[in-house]
């Protein structure tokens, strides 16, 4: 039996009084605090000898492993399972539960969600970052339970009236389209803050800051000279294949594999420059380092060079020669890699949460040493632009792409 920290015995024990007066608790921890323990130690404290688990695949391993330190029996599966899901659980737990809070309309993830809780149902919501863009993710996240604290709304559209201050966003081409992101915290914060409970790593003792750094890489001119004709025109014809880029869509995403050393063309996935991981190989020799790719083929070019890259956290904590690779969007939420010396960002998502989440993944309340996180950023390309969104807690969109200016290979 695994013995809990002070902070997370009073948590639980908060959690306990909650969730027996109000049939759901949201523990809004910041990551790596040990949300998960004190799930599961909550449920104890009311009762509980099993639950529903629901979480990302990459994290089942480490969820059950808490599950067998604190002795509980946990049912764990992963979002994408849930259709499998037969059974009526009176205890459930949802992991990284801001991504069931897509909005206007919830997504499927939610709506399976809420045709397996009832009023009966005792729910624990986990995140550490509960609404990375908007305040408007919290209604689907409660929606879920008939117990909602916004129940009496019904649907997202009769909540946004009292709750958003609607606006309108383009899309397309010059069409419009309702923004519901600009939500009224302080009014939602009345109905949820007596269900939220928060805590933060400098609360819990955390003495290492990540220290954030940038290494720049100029790409080879044929690349550049790809990256500039896409950009430009939406094409680049080649003499025996074709990049096609006829939408601004299209255009934002070559580029983006482009500037990294791959690329997806009309006749299949090529590794075209691969700068990048060498650059990587030279400056991180003798360190023990976690990789993030955005694209299978970055994770392939990877694999080529460096020896011993593993895709699983355990095997990489496990053994101290080895290379963590893995795509960000899966590997960002509920994934260990504390005995990284640095979490390496081989290219970057346009999604903030993906920023957020996925720079704590070596963090840990034991670590004696500052967690490293460096993004690799070809010369002059996109990332840089990524970067500067991201940090801001904003998505990069079209919008961000349309303003950037290719570099041509002499520059």
């Amino acid at each position: 039996m695994i013995q809990l920290r002070d902070y997370q015995v009073k948590g639980s024990e908060d959690a306990a009084a909650i969730l027996l007066k109000r049939k759901i608790v949201y523990l809004a921890w910041e990551v790596r605090c040990g949300k998960t323990l004190t799930a599961f130690a909550t449920l104890q404290k009311v009762g509980a000898d099993r639950c529903l688990f629901v979480t990302k695949k990459k994290a089942i391993p480490s969820i059950q492993k808490d599950a067998e330190l604190i002795g509980f029996d946990a049912e764990c599966v992963n979002y994408e399972s849930l259709h499998k899901v037969k059974e009526r659980f009176k205890y459930i737990v949802i992991d990284e539960a801001h991504c069931i809070g897509a909005f206007p309309k919830p997504s499927l993830r939610a709506k399976q969600l809420r045709a397996i809780i009832d009023q009966n149902t005792y729910l624990i919501l986990l995140s550490g970052t509960p609404s990375p863009e908007s305040f408007s993710q919290l209604f689907h996240q409660f929606w879920v339970h008939p117990l909602s604290p916004f129940a009496q709304y019904g649907n997202f559209y009769k909540w946004a009236k009292v709750f958003v201050n609607v606006g309108v966003k383009y899309i397309g081409t010059g069409q419009t389209t309702n923004d519901y992101s600009n939500a009224k915290y302080k009014d939602i914060a009345m109905f949820t803050k007596p269900l939220m409970l928060t805590y933060t790593q400098q609360q819990a003792g955390f003495t290492q800051q990540i220290i954030e750094d940038i290494l720049v890489v100029p790409l080879q001119k044929s690349t550049y000279k790809l990256i500039k004709a896409v950009k430009d025109h939406g094409i680049y014809e080649g003499k025996t294949d074709v990049i096609l880029a006829d939408t601004g869509v299209k255009q934002q995403s070559k580029v983006h594999q482009l500037c990294s050393g791959t690329v997806i063309t009309e006749n299949g996935v090529h590794i075209v420059d691969n700068t990048k991981v060498r650059a990587i190989i030279r400056k991180f020799t003798r360190r023990k380092i976690a990789i993030f790719t955005v694209y299978q083929a970055e994770m392939d070019m990877v694999k080529e060079l460096i020896p011993n890259c593993v895709s699983t956290p355990e095997a990489f904590n496990a053994d101290p020669t080895a290379t963590f690779v893995g795509q960000i969007r899966s590997s960002r939420e509920g994934v260990n890699l504390s005995s990284a010396d640095c979490l390496v960002y081989l290219n970057i998502e346009f999604s903030s949460l993906s920023y957020i989440q996925g720079r704590d993944r070596a963090t840990t309340k034991d670590r004696t040493t500052p967690p490293e996180v460096w993004f690799i950023m070809s010369e002059g390309g996109i990332e840089s632009d990524i970067y500067n969104t991201v940090m801001k807690k904003q998505d990069y969109t079209l919008k961000h792409f349309k303003k950037w200016k290719a570099p041509t290979s002499e520059s």
